[in-house]
């Protein structure tokens, strides 16, 4: 629970994940999922893409052997079918939804080209961020 003395934090604006190989990735982010390519700074081993709510998904390349992450992104209710139909033409396993009562609202799971693992999450009866 929030305190007065709390940073007044409003959402999170970027996250960096790594990654194998940064053109499969990037290929992976941008032509399935929709992300759009911002700045490239290859002599650092990072591509930054914008999701659709102004933050970032920093992609970074990592030599040797990393951890899989969990990370969900937000999408709307009514984008459920669209989405499990586009994740099925790009080839992507990804599991039935699942809808949680506690939250409430659907989750699609599957997995990026590294082994991340992803959700598309879609709050129920809310508009997405």
């Amino acid at each position: 629970m929030a305190s007065a003395g709390d940073l007044p934090i409003r959402g999170i604006y970027e996250v960096v994940i790594r990654v194998a190989d940064l053109d499969r990735a990037q290929d992976f982010y941008c032509s399935t999922l929709g992300l759009d390519p911002g700045l490239i700074v290859d002599e650092r081993g990072m591509r930054f893409l914008r999701a659709g709510n102004g933050g970032m998904l920093v992609l970074q390349r990592a030599d040797g052997e990393f951890p899989q992450q969990h990370f969900a992104f937000t999408i709307e209710e009514g984008d459920i079918e669209k989405s499990l139909a586009r994740l099925t033409e790009a080839g992507v396993e990804h599991r039935p939804p699942v809808f949680h009562d506690w939250m409430p609202g659907t989750s699609i799971y599957f997995s990026d080209p590294d082994g991340h693992d992803l959700e598309l999450f879609a709050p129920q009866g809310a508009q997405a961020p």
